[in-house]
């Protein structure tokens, strides 16, 4: 994924930033040089302002990001913990409902339907749970912990030019806990990349319109390499681009379960 000028700059001037830490003392510190920092790179003080006022470091974000057990369960458990009979129905149904909607995503992009429901299930329930974290304070505290800190910083100046550019105010930019955004959870780097506006209103907006975030989900799968007419299962072609999309092998997998049973009509 190509990084915008703002996040290259950002990066090689990380040397001059205020020190990462693992406890509240020391954000506000950090927090103000990442602002000099942004405004050096464009960002105005209007956004920051909109953004990034009363922002404070969250633990509640530092402890979902230290228990991820979810991901060391086995490939059974795991899918059978996420595919239950009760979204498969869903997807079975939504597939049928939007019939028309995914002929046409398949047309422009080469992405069958299954593989967006499978997605849209997976990550949101079809858009009923987006998620509820302030995305400007969660990622600033993951900027600020010294885990991954160059990532999120990243992601958080990717955020401020969303904000800047207009396509979403910071008071809408609300999700889970690690800053992704709307019905498939874009982080916002991917948002500014592949982000479509499909229904023709002039907004790309994946929180409320299902259309444009299946669209842009489409576009991820195809800008990162989905061939169309090749398989999706582990071994195929398609199944790295899931590994593109989320880099667990057992989500990928699990993917490939739901896509394949949507794909086969099978409810069980």
């Amino acid at each position: 994924m190509v990084l915008s000028a703002l996040v290259l700059a950002a990066s090689t001037s990380a040397a001059n930033a205020a020190a990462c830490g693992h406890t509240a003392e020391g954000f506000g510190a950090w927090l103000d040089d990442f602002k000099r920092e942004a405004v050096a790179q464009g960002i105005s003080e209007r956004t920051l302002d909109a953004s990034l006022s009363g922002v404070a470091y969250d633990r509640a974000i530092i402890s979902r990001d230290r228990s991820q057990r979810v991901f060391k369960l086995s490939f059974e458990k795991f899918a059978a913990r996420l595919v239950t009979p009760t979204r498969l129905a869903r997807g079975r149904a939504l597939l049928q409902r939007h019939a028309g909607l995914f002929r046409q995503l398949e047309a422009r992009y080469g992405v069958p339907g299954p593989v967006l429901v499978a997605i849209w299930g997976l990550e949101t329930g079809y858009g009923a749970d987006n998620g509820n974290f302030r995305t400007m304070q969660a990622l600033a505290t993951l900027a600020y912990d010294c885990r991954r800190s160059a990532q999120f910083t990243d992601e958080l100046a990717q955020a401020l030019r969303i904000v800047q550019q207009g396509d979403m105010a910071p008071s809408q930019m609300r999700g889970d806990w690690a800053g992704e955004i709307g019905q498939t959870q874009f982080m916002p780097s991917s948002y500014l990349k592949y982000a479509v506006d499909f229904d023709g209103d002039g907004r790309r907006d994946l929180i409320r319109s299902g259309p444009d975030a299946l669209a842009s989900t489409a576009n991820f799968l195809r800008g990162n390499g989905w061939r169309t007419g090749v398989g999706w299962e582990e071994g195929e072609p398609n199944f790295a681009v899931f590994l593109e999309w989320n880099k667990a092998q057992v989500y990928a997998r699990t993917i490939v379960y739901f896509a394949t049973k949507l794909s086969a009509g099978d409810e069980r």
